[in-house]
Order: structure tokens, then sequence, then C-alpha cells
């Protein structure tokens, strides 16, 4: 788990976007037991409520469930939910972005592709 104590991001949700990317490679599996709240408490010296919160947003989307005196487990179907959560976001944030910059510079989507897949007029970039 990474936290930034430095970040401008909460911690809380440092935690959750930690744990999504956890799921996603493969760390936590479908079904398997997350580490408690007492145990991410202590490692890494947080109020386990600002855990809680975070493990609580997952809860929240599906991505974790909680059964009662064991712990949190990861849902079935995580791994997807979030690769298409995150897929949808990589659009938004980059993507669309990418595409505004490029139509205020004259730049078309086959220059786009040739300074992607590395065309020689455009490795200076």
């Amino acid at each position: 788990m990474k936290i930034d104590f430095g970040s401008q991001i909460p911690i809380y949700l440092q935690i959750s976007q930690s744990i999504e990317d956890d799921i996603i490679r493969d760390i936590f599996e479908e079904e398997t037991q997350i580490p408690s709240t007492t145990e991410v408490s202590i490692s890494y010296n947080i109020n386990p409520a600002t855990i809680a919160k975070g493990f609580n947003l997952l809860v929240d989307e599906g991505i974790l469930y909680k059964k009662r005196g064991v712990g949190m487990f990861v849902a079935k179907n995580a791994k997807n939910t979030l690769i298409k959560k995150q897929k949808e976001h990589f659009y938004e944030k980059y993507v669309v972005n990418l595409l505004h910059e490029a139509d205020k510079l004259g730049i078309t989507i086959e220059d786009i592709i040739k300074m992607i897949t590395g065309g020689p007029e455009y490795e200076s970039y």
C-alpha cells in the first residue's frame, strides 16, 4: 500500500485507490481477504477510522464486502468492475483533454496516432 502523507489527496482516498490498484494487479484476488483496519493502522500509523472510511468507499461501490466478525473481502468481479471504472476515468482525464489540445493546435487524429506509434517525423516529441 502506498500512502503519501504530503499529498493533497486525502489519506482515506489514497487507501481506497491503493486497494483498487492491488486488486487490478492481482495482489488481492477475488474472494480473498484484505488486511484489517487494525493491521493497516499499525503498519502506517494511521487512525483506524481513516482506514475504515477508505475501505467503506469500496464497500459502497461493491468492490469489497464485509464478513461479520471475519473481515473485508474482495467481491466477485471486482477486478473487471475496477478496470472498467479506470478505463472510463482514463478516457475522461487523458483522451478528452488530448483531443481538445490537439484540436486547438490543429493536430489531426492521424498525427496523434503517428506520435503514439513513434513515426519518424515525431521522434523529437
